[in-house]
């Protein structure tokens, strides 16, 4: 019973508003209908959207430098915003999720209705695509410079068995003229073994604002080797990369950009599915079958038995100015300690 009523109160938690912040600190963060709200000094950086009745899976939007440029696509979300795209409905702004999970048991696994997935499709929102559940949302801490939530989500397929268990908890931390959010992922195989498949369609997402993108708008791409572009970055591996350009807000241009931080201590390094129309995404569990030329010989899937649990981490820092100007190594570097 106290579990029961224990549980219940995290719930509540989410669909009531509650605001967190003491008079001193120039954190704010309320939780309200599912949706946790980051703002610093008055000004609202990101928005986690956890909770929705049709939601396929969490993600952060609006995300905003603290000064308050966008960086990443407002559509589906809101429309009307310059160089609008309306492709790959399921990217929406920041996530995480992977493109095939397939569960080992026998009365875990379903017949996928998405061609080329053999499990459970959480990267597209294709008829028969998984969901990835919020069941919790903690309360809020506040340290400094930095704001905290620990959530917790189940990955349902399409008829709404749990195949995999997640505890997810998010740091978000102004960094003077940038923003840092960390995901900190615990993957738990609590119901059964699970093996990752072998798809390009992962994992920890980005879509770039419309304007910053290569093709059709004024933006690069760099990861940390200095490689530049889709020719030279997408499907190999690296720490991290940087997606920047020039963004409209109120009649004025501002250059900013988006990176996401593999860290070091990931014991899969991933490869980057990194298109020039707007997406930047680390996938650590694709391999030959995905056409990533870093891995294109490596055939061995990840995979976790029942109880195993899979522990990643990565961070999206939001910045002003171009990779050097906007310091990414070493906010990397920092980040990395």
């Amino acid at each position: 019973m106290l579990r029961f009523v224990f549980t219940c109160l995290f719930f509540a938690c989410s669909l009531a508003s509650v605001s967190f912040g003491a008079e001193t600190s120039p954190w704010k963060v309320v939780v309200e209908n599912g949706v946790v709200t980051f703002s610093y000094n008055q000004q609202v950086l990101t928005q986690y959207v956890a909770q929705g009745e049709k939601l396929a899976k969490p993600y952060f939007w609006p995300v905003l430098t603290p000064s308050g440029v966008p960086v990443t696509r407002a559509w589906p979300m809101k429309t009307g915003y310059p160089k609008e795209t309306t492709d790959h409905v399921h990217q929406k702004s920041i996530w995480f999720c992977h493109g095939d999970v397939i569960p080992n048991e026998p009365e875990l696994k379903e017949k996928s209705l998405i061609k080329g997935v053999e499990g459970v499709d959480f990267w597209s929102e294709a008829p028969g695509h998984g969901r990835i559940v919020c069941t919790e949302i903690g309360k809020p801490e506040i340290q400094e410079n930095t704001a905290k939530i620990s959530t917790k989500n189940e990955w349902r397929s399409s008829s709404g068995l749990v195949i995999l268990q997640e505890n997810r908890t998010i740091s978000v931390t102004v960094l003077g003229s940038a923003l840092r959010i960390d995901l900190d992922i615990e993957l738990v195989a609590s119901k059964g073994g699970i093996t990752f498949g072998d798809t390009k369609e992962g994992s920890m997402g980005v879509r770039v604002s419309d304007e910053i993108k290569v093709k059709g708008g004024n933006g690069t791409y760099l990861n940390a080797e200095g490689k530049k572009n889709e020719k030279e970055v997408w499907g190999y591996q690296s720490d991290w990369v940087d997606y920047y350009g020039k963004v409209t807000k109120d009649g004025k241009e501002f250059e900013v950009g988006i990176a996401v931080f593999n860290h070091p201590s990931n014991k899969l390094k991933p490869c980057w599915h990194a298109r020039e129309y707007g997406l930047l995404a680390a996938n650590p569990f694709g391999r030959s079958k995905s056409g990533f030329p870093a891995v294109k010989e490596n055939k061995e899937l990840v995979t976790l038995k029942k109880g195993e649990q899979l522990k990643l981490k990565y961070a999206v820092l939001v910045h002003e100015g171009d990779t050097k100007s906007g310091e990414v190594a070493k906010h990397f570097a920092n980040y990395s300690k």
